[in-house]
Parts: structure tokens; sequence; C-alpha cells
């Protein structure tokens, strides 16, 4: 952690430390603060918490939306409930793999694009879907996700 995280950190321990039910709301603002919750911050975070390292790291990694490492510049989020399943979604992830090089939860070499696999976006009578940055995007089929990334390619932004 960088001196200014480790300040920032300081700073949502004090804040939080005799919250109940502190945990998940001081995760929360350490992820807006610094953008993920470093393996490095679980330690501070159990010991103010009074609370195990197990403890922490296990609500870290069962709520998918806290990250660990920095985020990329972009997050593609690919839906793989049911209903975006039915319609085609694993076939896309597959695309996005060969395309991207990266496995679920990975990010591209140049650190651009994360891929993330999320289980409902809330847009089942339009799937398959996935959100880009965000902006959700539906129906979408092998050639429109080739033409969203390609568009990402040659702007520099999703």
């Amino acid at each position: 952690m960088t001196t200014q995280e480790q300040e920032i950190l300081s700073q949502l321990l004090q804040q939080y430390r005799d919250l109940p039910g502190a945990l998940l709301p001081l995760l929360h603002a350490i992820q807006d603060a610094i953008g993920h919750v470093s393996d490095d911050a679980v330690p501070a975070i159990a010991r103010t918490l009074n609370q195990s390292q197990a403890e922490v790291r296990g609500v870290i990694s069962f709520y998918h939306d806290f990250r660990t490492t920095p985020p990329a510049a972009h997050s593609l989020r690919l839906c793989r409930a049911e209903a975006c399943q039915s319609m085609g979604s694993e076939a896309l992830a597959a695309q996005l793999r060969a395309q991207l090089g990266v496995d679920d939860h990975g990010h591209t070499a140049d650190g651009q694009l994360e891929l993330r696999p999320v289980y409902c976006l809330g847009a089942c009578a339009c799937a398959p879907a996935l959100q880009l940055d965000g902006q959700l995007h539906a129906r979408v089929t092998p050639e429109k996700l080739s033409a969203l990334l390609a568009s990402c390619s040659k702007e520099g932004q999703c």
C-alpha cells in the first residue's frame, strides 16, 4: 500500500471502529476511497474490528463487487445467470476469453479491461446482457460483442 492509501485506511478505521456491524460499510468505504481492498489492509481491518482475518477475507470473497487488486481502466460484466445462459452467454464468455486472452475475473495484459462474470443484471427479457463501464448492452450477439470490443480498442475508451 502507498503512504496515501495507508493514511486513508487509518482514517477509515478510526471512523468505523465503534460502529456496530461495521465490516461491510468499512469495506465499501475503503474500496470507494482506494479502489480496492488490498490483502495488506486485511490484518488492520480484522484487528480494529476484533475479527479474524478469515472472517474479513470471507466477506471480501463472498461479495463479487469487492476487489483485492486495483481495477482495470474498463470493466466488462457479462451476465451468466440462467436466462442469459439459455440465450448464449456461455458462448460470449468463451469469445471474450479467447479475444481478450483472460479468464473470468482477469485483466487484459495492458490493464485496460477486466472481465467479470455476474449472476443477473436485471435484463433477463433482453438476454444475453452485459455491462461495459456501467452501460447495459442487451441482446448481445457474437457480432455485436466483436464490434463493441473493436470500438473500445479504436477509441481507447468504452
